[in-house]
This record gives structure tokens, C-alpha cells and sequence, in this order.
């Protein structure tokens, strides 16, 4: 089980940033989101060896306590066969007494080295969740650092641009520019409609004066 554990927490313990620099074209995040889910699903896992060993624990537990307790009570019975001269129940009850009280020793070994390991298994435990929770903080991190690369970018693509001469040019000052000579376009045409209505009055005006004079 300490082997299957082991290659459990090497899979929290396995450098990400590999995925995060993988040649495929796909978001490093979603990669990274990808490689920490199976980190969940590990630690999960590992949480179940831990529940599991817990319950070994209980039925050793169990196991050693009603050992110890059929130990004593044969002991007990074989006290009284002898103290009452029957030798074949004595002998059983002596048997029954050797084997419980080996199979109770047996038991306060291996249950020894059932704590031991089970304290083995929640140390790597909670390290693998320590790790899984750091690699979180990372993620939120490296999250952080795209969206102001992503947001950069975006900026960069709006306020550089480049000119027919490959200048760099500002795009604001691009529609700074359009918005200037389109109003300058709007101003001649407003005069210019204007002028014209004005001499076309002035016309109209001139006729009808002269209309009257030659009355």
C-alpha cells in the first residue's frame, strides 16, 4: 500500500510545468486545469487508502479485543478445572487460553505496525494536499499573469498600429486624424451649400428688384 501511495503523491510531486510549456496549441491553462484535476482525482484516491487504513485499524482493534478477552476468560476456566480436578476441561481451557493469548500478541504487533503506517499514510496525505492547495495558488497566479497578458495585448493591438510608411502610429491618432479632415468635409460642404444659397437669394433678390424698376 506505502508503494501505491508513493506513486500516488510522485503524481502531486510531478513538475506541471511541463504541461504549461507543451508545444500543442492549446491554452497552457486548460492544460494546467487538465493536470490539476488529475491531481484531484490522485488525492482522492490517496484519501480513500487513508479511510480504508482507518478501518483496518477498527477491525484489528476489534479483533485484538475480543482475543484478550477470550484469553481471559479461558484462563479464568482453566483456573477453576484445576482447582476442581477436571483435568480434560482443564487441559481445553488451557489450550483455548495459549492460542487466544497468541493470536492477542500476534494482533498487538500487527496492530503496532498498523498505527505506524497509518501514521505514515496521513503525513503523505495531508503533504499532498498541501501541495495540490499550493499548486491552486499557483494556478490562480498564473491565471492572473495571462489575463494581463491577454489584456495587454489587447490594449497594444488597439493603440499600435503602423502607418502606409511603417511608422509606428497611434490609433487614436488615426481616428483623431479621419475625425479631423471628416469634419473638415462636413464644414466646406456646409459652407459651400451655404454660399450657394446665399447667391442664389441674392440672385432672386436682384431679379425681383429690377422687375420693379422696369415697372
Amino acid at each position: 500500500m506505502t508503494n501505491l501511495f508513493t506513486k500516488i503523491k510522485n503524481t502531486i510531486k510531478a513538475d506541471f510545468n511541463e504541461a504549461l510549456e507543451s508545444k500543442e496549441n492549446r491554452n497552457p491553462i486548460t492544460l494546467l486545469n487538465q493536470y490539476l484535476r488529475e491531481c484531484e482525482q490522485a488525492t482522492e484516491k490517496a484519501k480513500k487508502l487513508v479511510d480504508r487504513q482507518y478501518q483496518l485499524k477498527d477491525e484489528f482493534e476489534r479483533e485484538l479485543a475480543e482475543a484478550e478477552g477470550f484469553a481471559k476468560k479461558r484462563e479464568y476456566q482453566a483456573e477453576i478445572a484445576s482447582k476442581a480436578g477436571e483435568t480434560e476441561l482443564y487441559q481445553f481451557a488451557s489450550a483455548e487460553h495459549q492460542y487466544y493469548s497468541e493470536r492477542a500478541e500476534r494482533l498487538r504487533i500487527s496492530q503496532k505496525h498498523i498505527y505506524g503506517q497509518l501514521e505514515e499514510l496521513e503525513g503523505k496525505y495531508e503533504e499532498m494536499k498541501r501541495k495540490l492547495k499550493d499548486m491552486h495558488i499557483r494556478r490562480m497566479e498564473l491565471m492572473g499573469r495571462e489575463n494581463v497578458t491577454r489584456a495587454n495585448h489587447q490594449i497594444n493591438k488597439v493603440l499600435d498600429s503602423y502607418s502606409y510608411s511603417d511608422k509606428p502610429y497611434s490609433r487614436f491618432q488615426e481616428i483623431e486624424n479621419y475625425l479631423e479632415r471628416l469634419e473638415d468635409q462636413v464644414n466646406r460642404a456646409f459652407h459651400s451649400n451655404s454660399i450657394d444659397a446665399r447667391v442664389a437669394q441674392l440672385e432672386n433678390e436682384m431679379r425681383m428688384s429690377e422687375g420693379k424698376l422696369h415697372s
